[in-house]
């Protein structure tokens, strides 16, 4: 397939190109925390405690902050709270997060599965400090979320031209195959950090199971770190097990929206606290944002 090349306007409040990385000191010591608040595909008439607009967003932000988040990973909504890529409302909504919080941004490129490549490329106009880039498709339940090698290729070099730090999202072990090719092409990600998540649990992806997650994460490109989302159900047992292997998490009302059986999640910031308490059970405690810019590459905002 070909995707074909536009023009777009520079990115707002781009950060400045990141010096070379810093060391990174060895072993797992502290635990990154990302949330993911909203996702694209619950509907809030469903799930009221979803946050779809910008002021419910950004309090999602500030609390998940405050227990233990480093990284916010931000899908947005419409008027109607239906899923959008709107440039304007991605732009005002990375400015909004950045003024009230210091979370690293993270935007997804991967919209819903009805967005366009096109739209999904312009995301990064947004000028996010990071980005989701998904590394294959994948059966997304009923539906197919498309992510052929040559949107994947065109993603991947367009975050190196804007200094956008990528995190890898893999849904399954040929995702990593993948993510090895394009390393192997255009060479190391913007920061000069490879930071992977193994998305977990997804009907049609790798199953929510610790043989699973060891199996891709030995897999890896060399130095590379992670961290695991468990979809649903298996929300509570990926996390544990990358807890065990020595990784991070990614927790959050996209993923999953019950707390325990029977009992609805009451808003993000108490998936955030259960995560939390888990890392310092761990003797892991959760990563400021600072430290998160460090492990991860993320240049500072001035």
């Amino acid at each position: 397939m070909t995707i074909p090349a536009t023009r777009r306007p520079a990115p707002a409040s781009r950060p400045a190109p990141a010096q070379p990385a810093p060391a990174r000191p060895a072993g797992p010591a502290a635990t990154l925390i990302t949330v993911a608040p909203t996702g694209a595909e619950l509907q809030k008439a469903a799930v009221p405690v979803l946050p779809v607009t910008l002021d419910e967003l950004v309090s999602t932000a500030k609390e998940c902050r405050a227990a233990g988040a480093a990284v916010i990973h931000v899908h947005i909504r419409d008027d109607k709270a239906r899923p959008t890529l709107d440039i304007g409302r991605l732009t005002e909504t990375v400015h909004a997060v950045r003024e009230a919080t210091d979370l690293i941004v993270q935007l997804s490129t991967g919209g819903a599965v009805t967005d366009s490549f096109e739209r999904r490329l312009a995301v990064l106009d947004a000028g996010p400090d990071a980005c989701s880039l998904t590394c294959g498709t994948v059966n997304f339940g009923d539906e197919v979320f498309a992510n052929p090698w040559p949107f994947i290729r065109e993603l991947y070099a367009r975050t190196l031209e804007l200094g956008v730090v990528p995190e890898f999202e893999l849904f399954d072990l040929g995702h990593v195959a993948t993510l090895h090719r394009l390393l192997a092409d255009l060479g190391a990600p913007h920061g000069g950090h490879v930071h992977c998540d193994l998305v977990m649990g997804v009907p049609g992806g790798m199953p929510g199971a610790a043989a699973t997650l060891i199996q891709a994460v030995a897999a890896l490109p060399e130095g590379a770190t992670w961290s695991a989302t468990g979809v649903g159900r298996t929300s509570l047992p990926v996390m544990l097990a990358a807890l065990a292997a020595g990784g991070h998490l990614r927790v959050g009302m996209e993923d999953t929206i019950s707390f325990a059986r029977g009992r609805p999640v009451t808003g993000n910031a108490e998936l955030v606290e259960r995560a939390a308490a888990l890392c310092n059970l761990a003797q892991r405690p959760a990563m400021t944002p600072q430290d998160a810019r460090l492990l991860l590459g993320v240049p500072d905002r001035h």
